[in-house]
């Protein structure tokens, strides 16, 4: 296939751009294999460039008059929340530009996306694709006797959705491993995510299969038993709806204790996404009442679920950190809250997460390695009606972003990183120049040879130049746990996100910048007076030692 084809007007004078919180621009549009670009002449106007693939939804309004089509109105519904409207005065030119981002902006192939086309204009100091690789993660473990790396999976026959290398207990066979995956759905068998510092392990799987019908599976008994060590009760966590999920049987898991923390009422994970919907809605009706604005906010129900996910993480943390238990989370497939919530509990427990190359690798272990489908569940967003999208598009990373958002607000000092670098995220799983999030799986990325292909998003990340501006400048390393409150009162709706399009953010951002170059200026000073201090003191030290000198003599 060739862009040109999809292209029926390639550049068009005489477009005006419409946004949400600037004036009107009179422009040139043109239209690229992978962007739409509106630039203006006159100086200080925005200049708009727009991935297709960052597009949700298209919505045409011709104007018409005595019938006839004169051209018309498009508004472009984008996933990082934005609206815009192209307002085009020529009938055949706006039926061409409409056609034109429509087919370009739905795309089946993943290998028409500009990642594959996309060639970085700088040195690449480290290859993010080789940066957070399971035997680095897990070194400290696998250097002792009870853990090792398991290969049963290279050709993914064992688990389509789990990568190549995963870190199961050194007892437990292969043999063991490929009869707990027949017992749970999708062959998600139960895997280590996380050592805390007392020994308390936690593992992420799937829910038992339904096809198990209650069958005994000895294998999977037996990795869990592995696990329980000398401690004398596990705790096994579901995350799914009470009763719309499978579970372990309790003669046959007696010395685990199972526990429901719900995320949600979640008959399936696009309810996730309908949340998502009524509160962007929400956020977009500028002429509600602050009343009705607020009832709104509330029945989107999306700030229960950024509750319900720090509880459930708060409960898992507890049994980790203060039991000193192991914990198994699972809820449904296992590829959805389940990450949630043993994401969340290891920035609770583990200070590590909480840095800029920490976050970066907990992701990668914990969504892209672990098989959550990016490509499928951000395909669509909030703007796409409820009955034209799948119901397998769902805002399970969004989720748990905004929870990470709410640590953050109650935590402020204990981030290495700030609440930019969890924007940059957001966006760039949805839309991109770089490979990190596409594709549903390591299976997949390796049939398109991404990892060759592509650049990665932490490559670009950790270049001194863009680090910098990720960095939060009151960060104070804190290497205790933290534990946030999860009373209602204690949420903040992330309106640095939500509301950006809708309310001009320029004075809060002015505000951050005099913030941060107050509080590098205090660095500064403290650093030159402790330097001057250190100065005195051998200055008073070489004063008292020739002092000495010449009373000796």
């Amino acid at each position: 296939m060739e862009f040109a084809e999809l292209i029926l007007t390639p550049k068009l004078d005489g477009v005006i751009l419409h946004t949400q919180t600037n004036e009107p621009v009179d422009g040139t549009l043109c239209i690229t294999g992978h962007h739409l670009i509106l630039s203006s002449r006159r100086e200080g106007d925005q200049e708009l460039w727009l991935l297709h693939h960052a597009i949700d939804v298209i919505e045409r309004k011709p104007i018409v008059l005595n019938n006839i089509i004169q051209g018309g109105l498009i508004t472009l519904k984008c996933k990082d929340l934005r609206i815009i409207s192209l307002e085009i005065n020529k009938a055949q030119e706006y039926l061409n530009v409409a056609t034109s981002i429509e087919q370009l902006s739905n795309l089946n192939s993943q290998q028409y996306l500009y990642p594959f086309f996309y060639r970085p204009m700088y040195t690449i100091l480290e290859d993010g694709y080789t940066m957070f690789r399971c035997e680095l993660e897990f070194a400290k473990l696998l250097a002792t006797d009870e853990w090792r790396i398991t290969h049963i999976n290279r050709d993914f026959s064992v688990c389509p959705t789990y990568g190549p290398k995963l870190v199961v207990p050194k007892s437990i066979t292969d043999e063991e491993i490929i009869q707990s995956a027949a017992f749970r759905d999708g062959g998600r068998f139960p895997v280590l995510s996380y050592r805390h510092e007392n020994g308390a392990v936690l593992l992420r799987s799937a829910q038992p299969s339904s096809a198990a019908n209650n069958k005994r599976c000895r294998a999977d008994e037996a990795i869990l038993n592995v696990i329980l060590g000398r401690s004398k009760k596990g705790f096994i966590v579901d995350t799914w709806s009470k009763g719309k999920s499978n579970s372990e049987t309790d003669q046959h898991y007696n010395q685990w204790r199972k526990v429901t923390r719900s995320i949600g009422s979640l008959s399936h994970v696009s309810n996730i996404l309908q949340s998502f919907s009524k509160l962007i809605e929400a956020c977009n009706d500028a002429s509600c009442s602050t009343d009705k604005w607020f009832d709104r906010l509330e029945n989107s129900n999306w700030l229960t679920l950024v509750l319900n996910s720090l509880n459930a993480a708060c409960v898992v943390a507890q049994c980790l950190d203060q039991e000193g238990s192991p914990c198994l989370v699972h809820g449904g497939k296992g590829m959805d809250s389940t990450l949630i919530v043993t994401s969340l509990v290891q920035i609770i427990l583990n200070p590590d997460c909480r840095t800029v190359r920490g976050i970066q690798a907990l992701i990668e272990r914990e969504w892209i390695q672990a098989g959550y489908p990016f490509a499928t569940r951000h395909r669509h967003s909030c703007y796409t009606p409820s009955q034209l999208r799948p119901k397998t598009s769902a805002s399970t990373f969004v989720l748990f972003l905004d929870s990470v958002y709410q640590l953050h607000c109650q935590f402020p000092f204990s981030f290495e990183f700030n609440t930019q670098m969890l924007i940059l995220l957001f966006e760039n799983s949805f839309f991109s120049s770089y490979g990190t999030f596409l594709a549903d799986s390591e299976r997949e990325r390796q049939a398109i040879k991404l990892h060759t292909r592509t650049t990665s998003l932490w490559s670009y990340l950790n270049r001194p130049d863009v680090l910098k501006s990720l960095l939060n400048p009151i960060y104070e390393p804190n290497q205790g746990v933290i534990w946030p409150s999860v009373a209602p009162i204690s949420l903040e709706l992330w309106t640095e996100l939500y509301l950006r399009w809708v309310i001009d953010q320029t004075q809060t951002k002015n505000m951050f910048h005099q913030i941060q170059a107050l509080i590098t200026k205090e660095k500064e000073t403290r650093s030159k007076a402790i330097k001057l201090r250190n100065e005195l003191i051998a200055l008073t030290k070489e004063y008292y030692e020739i002092s000495n000198e010449t009373e000796n003599n």
